[in-house]
């Protein structure tokens, strides 16, 4: 160590110190902005059913390139966690209350096929996006001497 004595502090920490994650204060506008985002991923879900299933091959990449979009982008804009997980949650739902099927017996999902990549794509896309981690800022220090 240096030759600087650290002191003891003595008084209690200053309130100008705020918290992050979730010791932040509630924030409504942050709120209503992941609320938006679940509903936009329960539509993705909606659509992403319909699509998939008429179009089997393309139209379940489609509706898989609309989820990782969604994901990567509310991860991308929130710069959390959450960013991706609301949206996901949002789909998931939605994607679970179409699998309950109609009173005639038929499901919206086209194929067994169809429907279980769509459901494992979706979920294993919502995992990678929630837990990748964060991207470096732009104008960050590379750590090289003379960059």
């Amino acid at each position: 160590m240096s030759g600087k004595q650290r002191t003891p502090r003595t008084g209690p920490p200053s309130k100008d110190i705020r918290g992050t994650g979730l010791a932040a204060p509630l924030n409504p506008g942050r709120i209503a902005a992941y609320v938006g985002l679940a509903v936009l991923g329960a539509l993705v879900g909606i659509a992403g059913a319909f699509v998939q299933a008429a179009w089997f091959p393309a139209g379940l990449l489609l509706a898989l390139a609309a989820c990782a979009g969604l994901f990567y982008g509310g991860r991308g804009v929130f710069g959390t966690q959450l960013g991706a997980l609301a949206p996901a949650a949002g789909w998931l739902i939605s994607v679970v209350l179409l699998l309950g099927g109609r009173p005639e017996g038929d499901y919206v999902f086209g194929d067994e096929l169809g429907l279980t990549l769509f459901l494992l794509g979706g979920m294993a896309i919502a995992v990678i996006c929630a837990t990748m981690s964060r991207s470096p800022q732009p104008g960050a220090d590379s750590g090289r001497p003379g960059k």
